[in-house]
């Protein structure tokens, strides 16, 4: 991995990168980037290595002046099943040697677990979501497949999302794990309060078709198609002058932000650390999470998820 991706490296846009876990495109004479998550192996699952280089790529990109649109996409079967929670690049970078990724080694990681959990997730799942919510450039999320727990953090820091047919999306984190939702809590804005409760407490999915009834999808395509037309769309919104896409993109932030949502996000990252802080508790601090011991279900065998049908129980 190149040294770019370390602490305090360059952004500059002209020095090359060599990414482990995405890549990085520009299109029409470097007007669009679109970076591609690329752990189609697990369903691009987000480990530690994915999201410190995907918060590169986005600073990459707001770094070109030339780039007017960022397009964010996944490799193989799914845009992304959320985060990591055992593949052997995760364990490998969680634990001391050769293979550790730096940002186990500071940034709270040192502390006691909850104190450690408590920094860590702010850092690497909480504050660079909401930092890429505030990209000094327009972005489209191209979702297809399952978009799952906190695969969701990841679309809704997006300013559209396009999706291709038959996309699902879902957080099962309460259900599986005995949280309260990811730490990015945006449900409530994007699903709407009691949809959120519903689709929190049964785990169920709702699909491409009821986002965009939601307001949530922009534009649903042919998952054949679904990269062509994503640049499609990207080139419209490319036309729109940077300084004006930016007046109205902070516009609507902003309006949100009056209205609540930042203040509302960061109350309940504590609440979802809370919940951390409870299993620890309970399973004598061999786990942050429930656990079949404890009364949850197995998540690795875990039923499909189901769409949310108002006409079944």
């Amino acid at each position: 991995m190149s040294d770019a991706l370390e602490p305090g490296a360059s952004h500059d846009p002209s020095t090359p990168v060599d990414y482990k876990y995405l890549r990085y495109e520009t299109h029409d004479e470097g007007t669009i980037a679109r970076i591609v998550l690329n752990r189609p192996r697990y369903r691009n699952a987000q480990n530690r290595g994915l999201l410190v280089e995907l918060g590169e790529a986005f600073l990459r990109a707001e770094a070109d002046d030339t780039v007017r649109v960022v397009i964010l996409a996944g490799d193989g079967p799914a845009f992304s099943s959320g985060h990591d929670l055992g593949s052997s690049d995760y364990k490998a970078e969680r634990d001391p040697g050769p293979d550790q990724h730096w940002s186990y080694t500071c940034t709270g990681a040192t502390h006691d677990a909850v104190e450690s959990r408590y920094h860590q997730e702010w850092h690497y799942f909480y504050e660079n979501t909401l930092r890429w919510r505030k990209l000094r450039k327009i972005t489209i999320a191209q979702v297809h497949g399952n978009v799952f727990s906190a695969a969701l953090m990841l679309t809704w820091a997006c300013d559209l999302i396009v999706a291709a047919e038959g996309t699902q999306f879902a957080d099962v984190v309460a259900t599986r794990l005995g949280m309260c939702g990811v730490e990015y809590f945006g449900h409530p804005w994007e699903f709407g309060p009691r949809k959120t409760k519903e689709l929190l407490l049964t785990g169920d999915c709702i699909d491409a078709e009821d986002a965009r009834a939601l307001g949530m999808v922009s534009k649903i395509f042919p998952a054949d198609e679904l990269g062509d037309r994503a640049l499609d769309f990207a080139r419209r919104i490319a036309q729109v002058p940077s300084m004006a896409a930016m007046l109205v993109k902070d516009s609507v932030n902003q309006s949100q932000d009056a209205m609540g949502f930042t203040s509302a996000l960061d109350s309940c990252f504590t609440i979802h650390q809370l919940g951390h802080a409870q299993w620890t508790y309970l399973s004598g601090g061999k786990s942050p999470v429930g656990t079949p011991e404890l009364g949850l279900p197995d998540w690795k065998s875990a039923p499909p998820v189901e769409r949310a049908d108002p006409y079944r129980p």
